[in-house]
């Protein structure tokens, strides 16, 4: 429900919330610039001696206003000619023209009402409304992905876009909040909704009579600072009825012009008071520096505008359009999804379409959206899960699990969860099979027992498909053709092959980089950007499933490469393996944000064995800065397979590699890349108590055997791969 509200009122509102914050931003410099610029009382000058100094230079005075930057503004008649001007406070004399700023009231009058008078304010108001919504539910959010209030600073993982969201949101929210709530305030006041002010102080009965008071000798000036001044307006010298009239920050009152006697007095009311402090608050009027901080959060808006609709965008591609989508509310079957890259909400659609023919009412959310409170009328609960990496949750199911553990009673509705996978990686299915483990142990009651989806196996889901139809009783025939996703033709430029001799053929494959377009490059999707350790998704001739290879290139190295080594039966890997230079293979980038190098300066301990040192390789080849990075590599002879043996001796003499460490598993002295970290033991300790991150690419049953070596190696500290792992020190990449 709060994302709703977040995006909905965001991509409505997103021009006018846009107009609002670029034209306020532009308008803080303002105060700024009028402060900086205008003439200063001195301290302790009083408003008497100001007047007087302002009456010596221009006879003709009339009034005298400040304003909240400082600025003193003085009206005169020279003869029958009307002149203002910006006084110097310490001598009276004109400075400057007192004309506004034409451009301040071309932004003033936009920035208001767009031009269009009391139905501009009306609309500027709703954008207030809309910053306001987008603010409150923002915080929740953040908040949320944070892990809560306290995580606020916390690390973020995940598409550049989001991240750069929440960062911008995280420093700009507090004063996106003051500013919409001041901007409804004055709105308010400006059409009378807000409490009456007093009724303005009524003019004296009775004066003196007199004239001719030196303004300079009055004695209630002399108290009143000239930093406090408002407005005081000089008497006509030839109407004894008239009287001096003074406004200051703490109220306004009269003096008789004859005598200088105080006549009448009036503090300024709480309401008045506040006006004005919501006044300052929103335009810095009188707090230039505020002014100046809250223009530059609202410059957030705009790139918080861009980041969020890419977010959407890349929300929507991620999706297929479910038709005839039941309300939630009155659905009898629902079907969460918990994807990364989009494929399962096409076996979601499948499924929804064949249920919804048998007769259902039938309603497809993301995973990340389960609501118990809402499932009134459901009967049955279908998730359909993929797995993130090693058994994380999929993007769209962020936040599920925790939802689920807090829940006091499960849902009335039965429960089916199926998983979708590669049963080559560890970690097949391992999302589904945490959700189907929780929601047991919650009580939750099944309509089938969980089962999995390999690689997209049309087969798998339709006999899946078979046994839910027989639970529900109904005909359920799932007939799904998985779409391949959108790639590029990519062009083998060269290969090297390593490892014949061992009967573990390898290949390190270069593909030159396709041309990208324009708005690729400026939002960093497809090829446009991306950096070692992403994953290039390779579409196999005669299948539309695709395979993912770990990167060992980043844009910025100008071509693609990954390291590929031959499956027995293997039809991606075998067709890859195959390839000649001048060939191509259609394939298409996914962001793999869970493995790359922290930022900072911290070592890396780099950990891999046989085609796993691909991505490793190529966090090295980016290492410009010379960060302390210790490889340790697995291979299988080194004479055969020493994959990337030429560019690792040449990065470690230009500083990229500090150290390198190769465990050959067959040789004179056959041991593996788990034996190498044990016989380094002291070294490994020393640079994890110096908080190095340790990252590991490679087959299953190596990164098992590099935890357990590590485990005892760090138990001595009371560290764990598992401790580190939640400090965000420990990535696997593994297959």
């Amino acid at each position: 429900m709060i994302r709703l509200l977040h995006r909905w009122p965001g991509l409505a509102a997103l021009l006018l919330v846009v107009l609002l914050a670029l034209s306020g931003a532009a308008l803080s410099v303002f105060p700024a610039a009028d402060r900086l610029t205008a003439p200063q009382a001195e301290q302790g000058l009083s408003v008497a001696e100001l007047a007087s100094r302002v009456a010596a230079q221009h006879p003709g005075v009339e009034q005298i206003k400040r304003s909240p930057s400082g600025r003193f503004t003085a009206y005169w008649f020279n003869g029958d000619v009307a002149e203002a001007a910006t006084i110097d406070p310490a001598t009276g004399k004109a400075v400057a023209s007192a004309d506004p700023n034409p451009v301040q009231r071309w932004l003033t009058n936009f920035h208001r009402s767009l031009f269009l008078d009391d139905g501009g304010r009306i609309v500027m108001a709703l954008g207030a409304v809309a910053m306001l919504l987008l603010s409150v539910s923002g915080m929740v959010l953040v908040a949320r992905r944070a892990g809560g209030w306290r995580r606020w600073f916390s690390g973020l993982k995940g598409p550049l876009a989001g991240r750069l969201h929440v960062e911008v949101a995280r420093i700009a929210v507090a004063g996106l909040m003051l500013s919409s709530v001041t901007a409804l305030y004055m709105t308010a006041s400006t059409f009378g909704l807000t409490p009456e002010a007093p009724a303005a102080l009524a003019a004296p009965a009775q004066v003196s009579g007199e004239t001719g008071a030196a303004v300079g000798q009055i004695d209630f000036l002399q108290g009143v600072p000239a930093s406090s001044l408002r407005q005081l307006s000089f008497p006509a010298a030839d109407d004894p009825a008239d009287v001096f009239t003074l406004a200051t920050s703490d109220g306004e009152g009269f003096i008789d012009q004859g005598n200088g006697a105080l006549l009448a007095w009036q503090k300024s009311s709480g309401w008045q008071r506040l006006s004005e402090t919501i006044y300052m608050l929103h335009t810095g009027q009188g707090a230039a520096a505020l002014g100046l901080i809250l223009g530059l959060l609202a410059l957030g808006v705009p790139l918080m505008a861009a980041t969020g609709t890419l977010v959407w965008l890349a929300g929507r591609r991620g999706r297929p359009r479910i038709q005839h989508n039941s309300p939630l509310a009155s659905a009898e079957t629902v079907i969460l999804v918990g994807s990364e890259g989009g494929s399962t909400w096409g076996f979601a659609a499948t499924l929804h379409k064949a249920l919804r023919e048998a007769g259902q009412q039938v309603h497809a959310a993301a995973l990340a959206q389960f609501d118990a409170d809402r499932l009134h009328q459901a009967r049955h609960v279908i998730i359909l899960a993929a797995t993130y990496g090693n058994g994380d949750e999929p993007a769209s199911a962020r936040g599920f699990l925790a939802k689920l553990a807090a829940l006091d009673t499960p849902p009335a509705a039965t429960l089916a969860v199926l998983g979708f996978g590669d049963s080559s990686f560890p970690s097949f299915c391992g999302y589904a099979r945490t959700i189907a483990t929780l929601a047991a142990a919650k009580g939750w009651g099944q309509l089938l027992d969980m089962a999995t989806v390999d690689r997209q196996s049309p087969q798998d889901f339709a006999r899946w498909g078979s046994d839910l139809g027989t639970m529900l009783g109904l005909p359920l025939d799932l007939v799904h053709q998985p779409v391949a996703p959108p790639a590029l033709a990519l062009t083998l430029v060269s290969r090297r092959d390593h490892g014949a001799e061992v009967q573990a053929p390898s290949a390190i494959l270069r593909f030159s980089l396709p041309k990208v377009a324009l708005w690729q490059r400026l939002t960093g999707r497809g090829f446009g950007a991306f950096v070692a350790g992403d994953l290039l998704g390779v579409i196999p001739e005669g299948s539309s499933v695709p395979r993912f290879y770990s990167l060992a290139s980043g844009a910025a190295d100008g071509f693609i490469e990954i390291v590929v080594r031959r499956q027995p039966g293997g039809l991606c890997s075998g067709q890859l393996t195959a390839l000649e230079p001048g060939q191509t293979v259609q394939a298409f980038l996914r962001p793999n944000p869970a493995f790359r190098p922290a930022g900072g300066a911290a070592p890396l301990i780099l950990i891999g064995a046989g085609s796993g040192i691909g991505p490793l390789a190529g966090f090295i080849r980016a290492n410009r800065a010379a960060r302390p990075i210790h490889l340790f590599f697995g291979m299988r002879h080194q004479a055969s397979d020493f994959l990337y043996g030429e560019e690792l001796t040449q990065w470690h003499g230009e500083g990229r590699l500090t150290r390198l460490v190769t465990a050959a598993s067959r040789g004179r002295r056959p041991h593996y890349v788990q034996d190498a970290l044990r016989a380094e033991a002291a070294e490994v300790l020393a640079l994890v108590k110096q908080g190095a991150r340790i990252m590991v690419c490679g087959g299953r049953d190596m990164a098992a055997g590099v935890s357990e070596a590590l485990a005892q190696i760090l138990a001595p500290a009371g560290l764990t791969p598992a401790l580190l792992r939640a400090e965000g020190r420990y990535a696997e990449d593994v297959y």
